[in-house]
């Protein structure tokens, strides 16, 4: 009978201990994702605050800019209007569209290099699936990224 009381003890041992280790490893993955949420927020309420700065000098000084280009192109066709008023005018069209163009052309070249968003939270989750994927294949787990 001691040897079946034994057997019966361990029995009950095993499942207790992978339900320990299964309840261990819920609480971790459960951290892991709290923690990499936690990141990913704060990461959005930066790139919302940044965002919100951005725009706001934007279209202050948007608004400056052309009432200093709507005041410059009216003196030179009042400036020209006895001689060239067309010239004059056509020329401020040209002008207009050229620089028009060229900030197109800028804003298209920001977006292209602006950094990626959440990328901080992104590589924490490669991190995460990494040392899961080398626990899991019973090798070492991958190194940090830098």
């Amino acid at each position: 009978m001691d040897s079946d009381g034994n057997q019966a003890a361990s029995q009950q041992a095993a499942p207790r201990s992978l339900r320990g280790s299964t309840a261990r490893l819920g609480a971790s993955l459960l951290g892991m994702a709290r923690t990499r949420l936690e990141l990913a927020s704060i990461e959005f309420a930066e790139e919302r605050n940044r965002i919100q700065q951005q725009l706001a000098l934007l279209i202050a000084a948007s608004g400056l800019l052309m009432f200093a280009v709507l005041f410059a192109a009216t003196w030179v066709i009042v400036y020209f209007w006895d001689t060239n008023r067309l010239t004059a005018i056509a020329i401020v069209a040209l002008v207009f569209a050229a620089a028009g163009a060229v900030l197109l052309l800028v804003r298209s070249k920001a977006a292209r290099s602006a950094p990626t968003p959440f990328s901080a939270t992104i590589a924490e989750f490669e991190r995460d699936r990494a040392a899961l994927a080398g626990g899991m294949d019973g090798g070492p787990s991958a190194p940090p990224l830098p």
